[in-house]
């Protein structure tokens, strides 16, 4: 009896060591790598079901949209982070300025809202909306436009400093490759961007002049958070910051803002 159960343990040995795992190949292991690489760089997706969801109206640049608040338009501005101008008053158009907004606009396209997650503090000193901006399907923007080098950490002001860390360590990431903003040598600076390094680079260059620089009206919020708006030749009007730029009367009052008496 002993010898068959000895003969059965020694079968049982050899077909064991027949079933050896087969070794990974180069092709295999140079596969499982690729699916690891683009599972990384594909969009972070976030539960947005403890946020704030709003209708979105448009997209005005890169880190600026304008929602439907409680049944009034009104500016979000994105908390902790910059991007390029497109259309400012004095500055124009800065490098990589319509890349951010195309970036956030094919981001929200098809949206009819949009997920809000504020911080401590709501509005900023010009009344604007300040928050965190996400996709109906999780994507944070301030991160996707951070990760593509289309925007700098920037505007740090306390309380609202939840995720400065996390923007932080994907802004040094970009800064690495470096992509977008980063592959200008000094071109972010911690004023902003300096638009002269590029131009010094490419001295021939014309800048691209964008339909939105016909919109000449300047609306502006004061200090008692009154929107108002100036059209050229008025009173003040050079001395104006903007908040945003209208091409009609009619669009900045539909915004919300009325004419200046003066």
């Amino acid at each position: 009896m002993k010898k068959i159960w000895l003969s059965l343990i020694v079968l049982l040995v050899l077909l064991g060591a027949c079933n050896v795992e087969e070794p990974i190949t180069e092709t295999d292991a140079g596969v499982e790598k690729k699916e690891i690489v683009e599972e990384n760089s594909a969009p972070v997706l976030h539960d947005v079901s403890q946020f704030e969801e709003y209708p979105l109206v448009s997209v005005v640049d890169g880190d600026t949209i304008k929602i439907n608040y409680n049944g009034s338009t009104e500016l979000v501005r994105f908390l902790l982070v910059d991007t390029p101008e497109t259309n400012h008053p004095t500055i124009g158009e800065q490098p990589f300025g319509q890349d951010a907004k195309t970036f956030t606009k094919q981001l929200l396209e098809g949206q009819d809202t949009v997920y809000l997650e504020f911080d401590v503090s709501y509005r900023d000193k010009f009344q604007r909306l300040l928050a965190y901006i996400y996709t109906v399907d999780g994507k944070s923007v301030q991160e996707e436009l951070l990760k593509n080098g289309l925007a700098r950490v920037a505007y740090i002001y306390a309380p609202n400093t939840k995720h400065v860390d996390w923007f932080d360590s994907i802004q040094k990431v970009a800064q690495q490759q470096p992509v977008g903003i980063w592959s200008v040598e000094n071109y972010v600076t911690n004023r902003g961007f300096d638009k002269t390094v590029i131009d010094e680079n490419n001295p021939k260059k014309e800048s691209t002049v964008i339909e939105e620089n016909d919109c000449a009206i300047k609306g502006n919020i004061n200090s008692k958070g009154n929107k108002i708006y100036h059209s050229p030749g008025q009173q003040n009007y050079q001395e104006t910051i903007p908040e945003e730029m209208f091409c009609t009367a009619e669009e900045a009052e539909k915004a919300g803002y009325k004419a200046a008496s003066r």
